[in-house]
């Protein structure tokens, strides 16, 4: 089905705000509930946002294709996927989106609905982390679209389970979520003045992986 660019913007509004709204969410009450387990509060935060991506890349994918991420946007964009008009309706959906849902898990909590992050996540080990993060995700969602479309939900929510535990930053890899979560001082929240290293070092790692796999598993 051809849907209109509303209702695709729709869903990525959607997607991305309940994804964002998982993430925090689960940060605040892993948290909470973990008695001072970074480990334990961590991996909540983990399995929680690895199911959501699945669940609702599978609800939204056959509508906007699920993208929730601006360097997906733009990179199948620049692959040809979406033409490069519709572009700032998905990224601002994605944005907006995100936003929203740092305010509904800030006040599903009893949190102000935005709160500046002082978490800390700067300095090169945690820039390169994301770039090798966002590599990966984009690497995955090309390997999969292009040779098994019919599994690419459940590769992309492993992998970011994975990434969550094998990165330095614990794999943001998406410049809509980063965004988000410098709006929650809370346990998976960004301080805004670390937000931009992490967005540029995210399209870095996406553009390079499009370059990759432009070469190893051309579209046919």
């Amino acid at each position: 089905m051809n849907f209109s660019l509303s209702r695709r913007m729709a869903a990525e509004f959607l997607g991305t705000m309940f994804l964002v709204a998982t993430v925090v969410g689960s940060g605040i009450m892993g948290e909470r509930l973990a008695g001072g387990n970074v480990a334990i509060a961590l991996l909540a935060n983990t399995i929680a946002t690895g199911a959501a991506l699945v669940a609702l890349i599978l609800t939204f994918g056959g509508v906007s294709g699920a993208h929730f991420n601006p360097v997906i946007t733009l990179m199948d964009a620049w692959e040809r996927g979406l033409p490069w008009n519709e572009v700032p309706h998905y990224v601002v959906g994605q944005i907006v989106g995100g936003i929203s849902g740092t305010m509904i898990a800030n006040l599903m909590f009893g949190s102000p609905a935005i709160s500046f992050s002082r978490h800390v996540r700067s300095g090169p080990a945690q820039i390169f982390s994301e770039f090798v993060a966002t590599f990966g995700l984009v690497a995955v969602i090309w390997g999969c679209s292009r040779l098994r479309p019919n599994v690419v939900a459940y590769a992309v929510g492993a992998y970011i389970t994975a990434a969550y535990w094998f990165t330095a930053s614990t794999s943001f890899a998406n410049p809509a979520v980063t965004i988000a979560r410098c709006l929650s001082d809370t346990f998976a929240g960004i301080r805004p003045v670390d937000v931009g290293w992490f967005v540029l070092a995210q399209f870095a790692g996406g553009m390079l992986a499009t370059w990759v796999f432009r070469w190893m598993a051309p579209k046919v």
